[in-house]
C-alpha cells in the first residue's frame, strides 16, 4: 500500500447541528477546511426512526447563489419548491436544485409515504456555483436510482451520483465539476481514489476504514492532498461517500 499518511490534509469530525426539527451531523464547513472541491456544506442525518406525531420536516426556506443536493440511503422525503416542483425522493436517487437568483423549498418526511417505525438516513450537501452563474435562473432536477451508473467488483460496489470517475459518468447536469459517489467496501478490501478528481475526501457512514494505518471512524471525513495517491482499506464492512 502506498504511504498516504502524509497525503491526508485533514481529518474532520462531524458536529451536531439542527435544521428546523431535524438534527444533523455537519462535517463541512470546518474551521480548518471550509470546502472540498465545490462542496461548501455537508450534512448527514439519521439513521432516525420515523415516529407518528413527531416531525422530521424541513419547512419552507430560501436559498440563493448555490445548488443543493439531496441523497437518501433509507426512507423517503417529499421535495416542494417555488417553481412548482413536487417530487418524492427514495434511496439511491438524487435531487439537484439550482438556487441561482433565488428559490424556496421544503423537504418533508411526514407526507412522503414512510411507514411508522421505518428509518430515515441521508445527506444534504450544498455546492457553490461558478460566480457567473450565481444569479442564474433557478431549476430542479430529479434523477432516479436506475439512471445512476454503478460498478461492482470483488467486495466493492460504487455508484456515481455527480460527475465522472472510476470509468463512470453521472447523467446529472451540474455546474462546475463536483464529484460525488456512494461506495461499499467489504472487510479486507482496498479502494484507490483516482487522481483526476482534483480534491478528494471520504466521509464514513458506517464500518471502519484505515489509510496507511490511520483510522477513519463513522461520522468522520478524511481529506487527501491534491495530486497524490489516495486509497482506503476496509477494516470492517464499510459504507462511505466520496466527495470532491
Amino acid at each position: 500500500m502506498c504511504d498516504i499518511l502524509r497525503m491526508i490534509e485533514n481529518i474532520i469530525p462531524a458536529r451536531e447541528a439542527s435544521i428546523g426539527s431535524m438534527d444533523v451531523r455537519r462535517v463541512l464547513p470546518f474551521r480548518e477546511r471550509r470546502t472540498v472541491g465545490p462542496f461548501i456544506f455537508v450534512d448527514d442525518f439519521g439513521p432516525v426512526e420515523v415516529v407518528s406525531g413527531t416531525s422530521l420536516d424541513v419547512l419552507p426556506h430560501p436559498h440563493i447563489g448555490l445548488a443543493t443536493v439531496t441523497y437518501l440511503l433509507s426512507g423517503r422525503m417529499k421535495h416542494r419548491d417555488s417553481l412548482g416542483s413536487v417530487q418524492v425522493i427514495e434511496p439511491g436517487a438524487v435531487n439537484w436544485m439550482t438556487a441561482g437568483r433565488g428559490i424556496v423549498h421544503s423537504e418533508r418526511v411526514s407526507d412522503a409515504g414512510n411507514e411508522p417505525g421505518s428509518g430515515l438516513f441521508g445527506l444534504q450537501t450544498w455546492v457553490a456555483l461558478p460566480q457567473r452563474l450565481e444569479d442564474c435562473e433557478p431549476a430542479f432536477r430529479h434523477t432516479g436510482r436506475e439512471e445512476l451508473p454503478e460498478t461492482e467488483g470483488e467486495g466493492t460496489r460504487l455508484r456515481v451520483i455527480l460527475g465522472s470517475g472510476f470509468g463512470l459518468r453521472s447523467p446529472v447536469e451540474t455546474h462546475g465539476e463536483p464529484f460525488y459517489a456512494e461506495a461499499e467496501l467489504a472487510a479486507g478490501q482496498t479502494l484507490a481514489i483516482p487522481r483526476e478528481i482534483e480534491e478528494r475526501s471520504v466521509y464514513l457512514l458506517k464500518g471502519r476504514l484505515t489509510a496507511d494505518g490511520r483510522e477513519i471512524l463513522p461520522g468522520t471525513m478524511a481529506v487527501f492532498s491534491e495530486g497524490g495517491e489516495a486509497e482506503v482499506h476496509a477494516a470492517k464492512d464499510s459504507r462511505f461517500m466520496i466527495i470532491g
